[in-house]
């Protein structure tokens, strides 16, 4: 006599997996933006320091604000001359654009043109080097935002194209399906 006995393999059951393969998720700390921002808001460029961002970031906001406070200086450097030389010019004295002879070499006209557009320059310089640091305050509060972002590779979208299989339609489908995986 012979029996002959068949059994499914158990496909519930779960296998051992080590902590190592476990994947652990990222902590979400909601301070990491506000302190990136207050540092750099204390000290220009240390919330990138913070983080860990610097090696581009730095040249861009101690060179843009370093040109922005140099144009600045100059610009109110030469404002104070052209402003001066008005002022010695209406009250009769000679000033440092006249010749020996006391003959004007740029006009009054030219004098307050000039100080007109170097009062523009020196503002526009200001607003420039507040600009810079008021957006490298936001840079560094939205990258440590987006340091905190899960970009694995375990969440994605992969697109695929679905065959027609249908034998009674023979008109082309096109079909998208997104699948998420967390």
């Amino acid at each position: 006599m012979c029996i002959n006995l068949y059994a499914q393999k158990d496909s519930t059951q779960v296998k051992h997996i080590s902590q190592l393969q476990l994947k652990q998720p990222v902590k979400y700390n909601p301070l990491a933006p506000s302190k990136a921002a207050f540092y750099s808001a204390l000290f220009p460029g240390a919330g990138q320091i913070y983080n860990n961002r610097y090696w581009w970031q730095l040249p861009l906001i101690y060179g843009g604000m370093a040109t922005s406070i140099y144009f600045f200086i100059d610009n109110s450097n030469e404002y104070d001359r052209f402003r001066t030389a008005f002022r010695r010019r209406s009250a009769g004295l000679p000033d440092e654009f006249s010749d020996a002879d006391g003959n004007p070499i740029i006009s009054t006209a030219g004098l307050e043109s000039a100080q007109r557009q170097l009062r523009q320059n020196r503002d526009l310089s200001l607003l420039t080097t507040v600009l810079i640091y008021v957006l490298q305050i936001v840079e560094a509060s939205v990258t440590a935002h987006l340091i905190q972002f899960d970009d694995s590779d375990d969440l994605s979208i992969s697109p695929t194209a679905i065959p027609n299989n249908d034998m009674f339609d023979d008109l082309p489908k096109v079909g998208l399906t997104l699948k998420y995986s967390f």
